[in-house]
């Protein structure tokens, strides 16, 4: 097994809600000489994760999943992949840990999301559970910053950029969403709960008047992180998935910042995006 000073941890577990991040991560611990535990999130986790050693609870076991990971000997969690927020007063069969959480978790749930998370996230890491971000557990997912692809942004697609990553922020600033769309200047949408490849399909639904087309280009989706956001979870995501959304929209190119967001497959991705005559730009963390 590989020297755990490398990483700072000897055994990862991984909650694994939707989306295939989850099982990158375990295929990277895997190519790196570690053994992942995965806690598969019952009713979200969709990938087959039956090479790993794993167990699964819904999001009301707390505890439980707690248990097994001390039991497999994991030192360090990593929260991924989509899980949609619960009703956690409406849930039934919360274990002790989940109960004792309860009035903590009611209270932080009125701040948004991340704070709900914190509370969370610390109760993992007061059972001696170091919690670190996708980002840490695979570099190869984070981009640095410049073009990814062979398709570049023009001078009206550098100022949709700029005022699409000013929108993002600012939604984020009041825990909304992390993107926005902007055409010739024209803020078209925000995300809020319905995500990035809902948000797109309303774009398409458009008049063509006001945004792109396929033989013809305009506008950007802009990712960021909250200012508040805490990194270990819910990074900005783009994939293949995404620039299908984009094109479907009409739009020139996806905006995120280098550090701060999530290619998973990211070769595909941007022949994808090659293909489709999309743009994808990783700004800088000052821009």
């Amino acid at each position: 097994m590989a020297d755990a000073a490398h990483t700072g941890w000897k055994r990862l577990a991984i909650i694994a809600g939707g989306g295939e991040v989850p099982l990158l991560i375990a295929q990277g611990e895997i190519d790196a000489g570690r053994n992942p535990f995965i806690i598969e999130v019952t009713g979200f986790a969709d990938q087959d994760y039956t090479p790993y050693e794993r167990a699964a609870y819904p999001v009301t076991k707390i505890g439980g999943m707690q248990k097994a990971m001390r039991e497999a000997g994991c030192d360090a969690v990593c929260f991924i992949g989509r899980i949609t927020r619960p009703d956690f007063k409406s849930l039934m069969g919360l274990d002790t840990a989940a109960m004792a959480l309860l009035p903590k978790i009611t209270q932080a749930a009125r701040y948004g999301d991340d704070a709900l998370m914190r509370v969370i996230i610390d109760s993992f890491e007061h059972k001696g559970l170091r919690a670190i971000g996708a980002d840490q557990a695979l570099a190869s997912l984070v981009p640095q910053a410049g073009v990814l692809g062979a398709v570049e942004p023009g001078a009206s697609a550098l100022a949709d950029i700029e005022k699409a990553l000013q929108i993002a922020r600012a939604i984020g600033a009041l825990d909304i969403g992390q993107g926005a769309v902007v055409v010739n200047g024209l803020v078209l949408a925000i995300e809020a709960q319905e995500g990035t490849d809902a948000m797109l399909a309303r774009i398409a639904k458009l008049p063509a008047d006001i945004r792109g087309k396929s033989d013809g280009r305009i506008g950007v989706l802009a990712k960021t992180p909250k200012p508040q956001q805490e990194r270990r979870i819910d990074l900005p995501t783009i994939g293949i998935r995404t620039i299908d959304g984009v094109s479907r929209a009409g739009l020139a190119g996806i905006a995120i910042h280098a550090g701060s967001a999530l290619i998973p497959r990211r070769d595909e991705t941007i022949a994808a995006a090659d293909a489709a005559g999309i743009f994808i730009y990783a700004a800088r963390a000052d821009e």
